[in-house]
């Protein structure tokens, strides 16, 4: 199976031999730069002339402030413009456009209704500085999302302020904290088992805790025993993923919640796997004090490359009193931002969460409803047993516990000279993001793959397919895994440097 002339994309027309690559050192002929489309006196648009009776801009602002001219800034015209940015687009790899099984990020596709409501105009058009009996449905879009989340896990109070999954884990390590102190008693340790995500002691310094690393169990499992072991009067609380980042149950969360709240500690429950658990289980079930969810990941809302996201907080009643304002609230004249909350952790940002990623979520949950959330946990869980299973003789799985939504896969190829890193390049000649890779750490060579729900058998069998041939390429001619990505703009460059030192403009070689 192995050979040039054996390439072929998943799902998409044959490619040529990867003997005849473009050079990467020269940008791709389809796409030169900008600057490079540029045309002296050509332009993109077209100003209509000044009304009659209004004033110039110099007048408005200062002449200080304007300029005849853009010095170095490419002249090209409106085609021209959107050619360029279309053909770059093309070049990246997109849920919308490819598989992509990234474990632990839940890459569903995220449906084109939810933008549809999110661009409604009375959501879209809506100022954020709008007064609260002007934006009455807003608010209560708001309160009905947070009271579906409080269902669908367990908690008794919500709030939507966080940002992002991260800013989300902040506030509730922050709420944790808040509430201690106020106790009287703060307290200085969160404990992280080692198959964490970075985020987690990431956010634990940021709230000015130490970090205390649970080992896991030989099944993989955090066991109660380890917790007990490790608690102290110092311990504020634990932060567990569940299911975990290998993609297995946590089957003693109950013993370990008891375990914490008979220390007086918490447990912080992080939602990055909560795909695995609508309609399924509550971590309010489970004993969580505090768990924050991912729009972006269980909620079909866009994975944001930086921008717009969503990481919502659940909390028990105890710690109500301490979510970040403001809160919406209902009263006598309606719904309104309550900020009379003296023991609130204060504001995470300016306004209310970032609303489109909230209107999306929702119309997400009640377009399936409480079948539909239920068959979502089911079916992924379902494409992420056949994946493992599939791929078992090649890739043996790094657990013999029942997977979940995601299954974390090993390989022997290293004694041919293979890395993960080279099947992960190879994937991409397949037309197929590769999977986390690396990760979770207690796992050497790792592949971490989230099928997720929203894919089909016919693509699950397709990747399945690529990763056999990847295989039977690695024992036949390890180079081609090697030199890998083939049929790509450029091939493999050095990730590290290319971080750190970006080459922004193309030089030609002297």
């Amino acid at each position: 199976m192995a050979g040039a002339g054996k390439i072929r994309r998943i799902g998409m027309a044959s490619v040529q031999s990867h003997k005849n690559q473009p050079d990467p050192n020269v940008p791709h002929p389809l796409v030169p730069l900008i600057f490079e489309e540029s045309v002296p006196g050509r332009r993109g648009i077209d100003l209509a002339p000044r009304e009659f009776g209004s004033r110039p801009a110099a007048d408005l602002i200062g002449p200080q402030l304007c300029r005849d001219s853009l010095p170095g800034m490419p002249e090209v015209s409106e085609p021209q413009v959107l050619r360029h940015f279309l053909r770059l687009s093309q070049l990246n790899f997109a849920q919308a456009l490819q598989f992509y099984p990234l474990g632990s990020c839940t890459m569903k596709y995220n449906p084109v209704l939810n933008d549809e409501c999110a661009g409604l105009p009375g959501f879209a058009a809506l100022h954020p500085h709008t007064p609260a009996h002007l934006a009455q449905g807003a608010l209560e879009l708001i309160a009905e999302l947070e009271r579906a989340l409080m269902e669908i896990s367990g908690m008794d109070a919500v709030s939507l302020h966080p940002a992002a999954g991260a800013q989300g884990e902040l506030s509730g390590l922050l709420i944790i904290r808040a509430w201690h102190q106020q106790r009287g008693h703060p307290r200085h340790k969160v404990i992280i088992p080692d198959t964490a995500h970075g985020t987690n002691p990431a956010s634990s310094a940021l709230a000015g805790f130490d970090v205390i690393v649970a080992r896991s169990g030989k099944k993989g499992l955090l066991e109660a025993a380890e917790i007990r072991r490790l608690m102290s009067d110092d311990v504020a609380a634990l932060m567990v993923t569940n299911p975990s980042t290998l993609g297995i149950f946590e089957t003693e969360i109950r013993e370990i919640a008891d375990v914490l709240h008979e220390h007086g500690a918490m447990l912080y429950l992080d939602g990055a796997n909560f795909n695995a658990l609508l309609g399924v289980a509550k971590p309010g079930d489970m004993g969580a004090d505090v768990v924050q969810f991912n729009l972006h990941k269980t909620f079909s809302t866009p994975h944001g490359g930086g921008g717009p996201g969503a990481g919502p907080i659940g909390v028990k009643q105890h710690l109500e009193p301490f979510l970040p304002l403001p809160r919406v609230a209902k009263g006598p004249q309606g719904w309104y931002l309550d900020t009379n909350r003296p023991h609130s952790i204060g504001k995470l940002r300016s306004f209310y969460g970032n609303f489109g990623m909230l209107v999306r979520a929702y119309a997400y949950i009640l377009a399936l409803g409480a079948d539909g959330l239920e068959q979502v946990s089911r079916r992924a869980i379902l494409a992420a047993n056949y994946v493992r299973e599939r791929l078992r003789e090649h890739y043996p799985s790094a657990t013999d516990e029942p997977v979940m939504h995601e299954c974390v896969l090993t390989h022997e190829l290293e004694k041919k000279g293979v890395t993960t890193l080279d099947i992960a390049k190879r994937l991409l000649d397949f037309g197929i993001h590769p999977p986390t890779i690396y990760f979770p750490l207690v796992v050497h060579g790792a592949l971490m793959i989230e099928p997720t729900e929203t894919e089909s058998r016919q693509h699950l069998d397709e990747f399945v397919a690529a990763m056999e041939q990847i295989h039977a390429e690695a024992l036949e001619d390890p180079q081609l895994l090697k030199d890998a990505p083939h049929t790509l703009a450029l091939k493999r460059i050095d990730e590290a440097m290319a971080a750190r030192h970006p080459i922004l403009r193309w030089q030609p070689k002297k």
